[in-house]
């Protein structure tokens, strides 16, 4: 590269990452079209591996329509505590190449380079290091954009896909930017270009070439926000690890659960899973909040903030329960299509907390165990007493 890289910032996205985490996880679905998402009439495909795309399957497509188009696909309900643990894996390689990290979901990330390539001979070629990093540390194939700023580097992960590499140097930002479709343009939806093409506007090159003002005129201020970004400006910063607001699990069911022991029981199989995700990143919180959909689409939410911290499924489960309660008390139907339990309010547990025997007891040993048997041997591998029938 001849330029200078005054703000490198690098877009990290996982391949795949659910379908390819349940690759790693069984490594005989290697090769075959994995497709993960809810199983039922109802799912939806939330990942599918490279096989499956091959034969039209994409994410956010019903699940009924996946089995059409693939009809030897091998359908995967989601494991998000896995997917949890293998996305910390890969964020421990990510902060060990940048002091400046911002998560946007599990499988994708911004990098700030500013300052950690001067043990590299250059951006490209640190980019090139974490890309091999993360496979020997983990398995998973991660592909890489990098450019002078967010919105490039985003777009040039985009066409490095899968398993690459695409490099958008300062000199080289209109050749790369000018062919695309004026729909890669963040904040132009489908109205947008709509207007846009009939003002004869078809590529970002052809929004470029229009003055600010022209695009003001059209579209108003966010006239003003594609003129930058078609000139290849964007000035956001990357900001390291925002705050985490809750932690949480919900569930769409395969059937509409009824009665009072299938929804206690699904809401303790929830409650049981907040708890270790709470567990495993070393955190607990104050409130409880409970999501209940209806057949009918309603959805309600309930939450009660408790005394103290907790990470411990017994206190979660007991006030998710009381509050889905409430939530059912105001409708007529008792039949409940997806529930959600999450904890909020979020801090680290104090180390001088001293177990309790009242309200409900934290037991650190017996669920200390169980998390480390799930870490070794999946989260399947051993459950509460309650949920096995």
């Amino acid at each position: 590269m001849t330029s200078a890289w005054p703000t490198p910032v690098l877009h990290a996205d996982l391949d795949a990452f659910y379908a390819s985490v349940e690759v790693l996880k069984d490594p005989e679905l290697a090769g075959r079209p994995v497709i993960v998402g809810g199983t039922s009439a109802r799912g939806v495909v939330t990942s599918a591996s490279y096989e499956a795309r091959r034969s039209g399957v994409t994410s956010a497509m019903p699940t009924s329509r996946a089995r059409r188009l693939c009809p030897d696909g091998v359908f995967i309900l989601p494991d998000f505590d896995a997917y949890h643990r293998y996305s910390q894996q890969v964020r421990e390689v990510f902060d060990a190449f940048s002091p400046v990290v911002e998560p946007l979901a599990l499988d994708e990330a911004f990098l700030d380079l500013r300052g950690a390539t001067r043990m590299w001979a250059g951006p490209e070629a640190l980019a090139e290091a974490l890309r091999r990093s993360v496979r020997e540390a983990t398995g998973l194939v991660v592909s890489v954009g990098l450019a002078p700023n967010k919105f490039l580097a985003k777009l040039a992960s985009r066409r490095a896909k899968p398993d690459g590499l695409v490099v958008v140097a300062p000199e080289d930002v209109g050749a790369f930017l000018h062919p695309l479709p004026i729909g890669e343009l963040w904040g132009v939806g489908e109205r947008t270009a709509e207007l846009l093409d009939r003002l004869g506007l078809r590529t970002i090159g052809d929004v470029a070439s229009v003055p600010t003002a022209t695009l003001q005129r059209a579209l108003g201020p966010l006239g003003g926000q594609i003129a930058k970004l078609a000139a290849g400006i964007d000035s956001r910063a990357v900001v390291a690890d925002p705050p985490r607001k809750s932690v949480g699990a919900e569930e769409t069911f395969e059937r509409d659960l009824v009665g009072e022991g299938e929804i206690a029981q699904a809401l303790l199989r929830l409650s049981d899973r907040v708890s270790s995700r709470l567990r495993a990143q070393g955190i607990s919180g104050k409130t409880v909040n409970v999501k209940v959909r209806f057949p009918t689409f309603v959805t309600l939410t309930r939450s009660r903030t408790l005394p103290r911290e907790v990470d411990s499924t017994a206190p979660i489960y007991a006030t998710a329960r009381s509050l889905c309660s409430r939530a059912l008390a105001t409708q007529s139907s008792r039949r409940v299509r997806l529930l959600g339990v999450s904890v909020s309010q979020l801090g680290e547990w104090p180390a001088s907390e001293q177990i309790s025997l009242e309200d409900q007891p934290r037991w650190p040993a017996a669920e200390s165990a169980l998390d480390g048997i799930r870490r070794r041997f999946g989260d399947s591998a051993v459950r509460l007493g309650s949920l096995l029938t």
